[in-house]
């Protein structure tokens, strides 16, 4: 299965997807301990960044979420 990503409204961001990796600013893989799915949290409030623990039922956080077309992309 390709690497699928979900941005849910008022929710978090799910990653699913059979070969996906997902890794820190120096380049340290997590270890999923094998899952092909994962939350990962937006509203910034989880104890367990950057996994989702569902803080944001509770914290306040609204984001509600419609898929767009970016701008082209600039030349270099």
């Amino acid at each position: 299965m390709p690497t699928r990503i979900l941005i849910k409204s008022n929710g978090s961001i799910k990653v699913e997807g059979d070969d996906f990796e997902l890794v820190d600013e120096n380049g340290n893989k997590f270890d999923l301990a094998g899952r092909t799915k994962i939350s990962l949290c937006r509203c910034g409030q989880s104890s367990k960044k950057p996994f989702c623990d569902s803080t944001h039922k509770t914290c306040g956080f609204e984001s509600v979420i419609v898929a767009y077309a970016l701008e082209p992309k600039k030349e270099d």
